[in-house]
């Protein structure tokens, strides 16, 4: 990988990728509403620079199978990381200096800090569904790369990014401290589900709401 910037269609291309996944050349030119000449220029620059990797992908038809864009490991650079190695020293030092329970107690009240900021712009009498568009918003502005999709008669709220994966794989009570704030902030009338997860070897973290 180099260290030379992106270009503005090589970002779009990165970003579309970290959302939906593997994509085929065609896919991605229909997607970002180019034809697929102008889309292979930028792929075959993000492939030398190590951030995209090309694998065959079964559709269940014979013959050749059609080849399937992703990211690499190292495309993670690409995007918010919070500092992670800082966060997991900071971690690891206020829990030898301090103790586990103090610990604890720092997390909580980072999940009420975030919970307080989340009801900040939440608008009076907001439903089940306002309630998650603020939720996904205030998660965006931290790094989670989230968005609210509609399926059937639940939401999903997708985050197509950890900004603080690497603290979350040493201390994984900040994801089980996560999903007790959606369901706070969602509230009683509906469940909230985990039903993907980064670190249990997912794409992403996906959360399905349900009204009650």
């Amino acid at each position: 990988m180099t260290d030379s910037p992106l270009g503005p269609a090589q970002r779009r291309i990165v970003d579309h990728l970290k959302r939906v996944g593997a994509c085929t050349t065609g896919d991605l030119a229909d997607a970002l509403d180019v034809t697929t000449q102008a889309v292979r220029p930028p792929l075959a620059e993000l492939e030398s620079k190590g951030l995209v990797a090309a694998n065959p992908v079964s559709t269940g038809v014979r013959g050749r199978p059609p080849l399937g864009w992703a990211l690499t490991p190292i495309a993670i650079d690409l995007f918010p990381d919070r500092h992670r190695d800082l966060t997991v020293e900071l971690l690891d030092a206020m829990k030898s200096a301090l103790g586990e329970d103090a610990l604890e107690k720092v997390l909580l009240e980072r999940d009420r800090s975030q919970l307080a900021a989340v009801e900040a712009d939440m608008p009076d009498g907001a439903d089940i569904a306002t309630r998650v568009e603020v939720l996904a918003a205030a998660r965006t502005r931290q790094g989670y790369m989230a968005e609210v999709v509609n399926e059937g008669d639940s939401m999903l709220l997708i985050e197509h990014h950890c900004p603080v994966c690497e603290a979350a794989t040493t201390y994984q009570g900040l994801c089980a401290n996560e999903i007790v704030l959606f369901r706070t902030v969602v509230g009683p009338g509906a469940e909230v589900e985990r039903t993907q997860h980064l670190l249990s070897g997912g794409d992403r973290c996906v959360y399905r709401i349900r009204i009650r």
